[in-house]
């Protein structure tokens, strides 16, 4: 009998694992960059073995191989023979609106931008994902300057989404509920919800929390999947899917934006 029950407990608990680990709904990883040794044919293998769908994403702007219009049809060119993938601007720093032109721009089936680069009131280059590049006089003063940073972001940058929401460097992200205060959410999603951004779900970083996700949803804020990977060392969807499953999630919550090669629009 105790061998019986040792079975039956085992069988509930990997189907619970299963259906966890199973979106109940089509995904769309719109995050994915071709770097770190991981190849558009290793993206090709990968999008069909794990059964989700991809977006292609180029970071543009200061300090990057792609920084100025002459360079955006040779982007867009690289991936004429993989109609399949939707092709995304990932715009980088606060500067990237000078390099680039509405025309450019528009040639992307999506862009998007994250906080993680911005100029502090002291005139600072902070590069949050970088410790040593990341000013923190005061804690909360920070917290304040990122949050505004990122309702002027999504107030005035010509995105479709906002991607690697709700991050925190390194010596603030153990403590990542105190500073996200329900006030500092509010104003980021009514900011997204404004402006019609959507709000990645980040495989990657676990971010943003289920509270935020839950708040944003409540305030009809749509998500989308990203991974943001700097290789090939990245596996399916897990923690969008858990999200999806926590949160109560439907298609209906998520952008999906249209690919205009397939549309006849390029």
């Amino acid at each position: 009998m105790k061998r019986i029950a040792v079975s039956i407990i085992g069988l509930i608990s990997f189907t619970f694992c299963n259906c966890q680990n199973n979106s109940p709904f089509p995904l769309t990883d719109l995050h994915v960059h071709c770097k770190g040794g991981f190849t558009i044919e290793d993206a090709v293998i990968k999008s069909k073995n794990e059964n989700i769908s991809y977006g292609i994403v180029t970071n543009v702007g200061i300090g990057f191989p792609v920084h100025n219009d002459s360079q955006i049809d040779s982007v867009i060119n690289s991936l004429k023979n993989y109609p399949q993938f939707l092709i995304g601007m990932q715009a980088e720093g606060r500067e990237w609106l000078n390099n680039f032109s509405k025309e450019s721009i528009s040639k992307f089936d999506y862009v998007f931008t994250d906080a993680m680069t911005f100029t502090d009131a002291k005139g600072r280059r902070n590069r949050i994902w970088i410790q040593a590049e990341t000013w923190i006089d005061n804690e909360e003063e920070f917290m304040n300057y990122l949050v505004n940073t990122i309702v002027k972001i999504l107030s005035t940058e010509p995105i479709n989404m906002y991607v690697n929401p709700t991050y925190l460097p390194a010596q603030m992200a153990d403590r990542y509920d105190y500073f996200w205060t329900e006030e500092r959410m509010d104003r980021v999603i009514k900011a997204a919800k404004d402006h019609n951004i959507a709000i990645e779900i980040n495989n990657r970083f676990k971010i943003p929390s289920a509270k935020f996700i839950t708040r944003a949803k409540n305030a009809g804020v749509k998500f989308t999947v990203g991974t943001n990977n700097m290789d090939s060392n990245f596996d399916g969807a897990a923690y969008a899917i858990e999200m999806i499953n926590k949160c109560h999630l439907t298609p209906a919550d998520f952008y999906q934006p249209v690919n205009k090669r397939q549309n006849g629009k390029l």
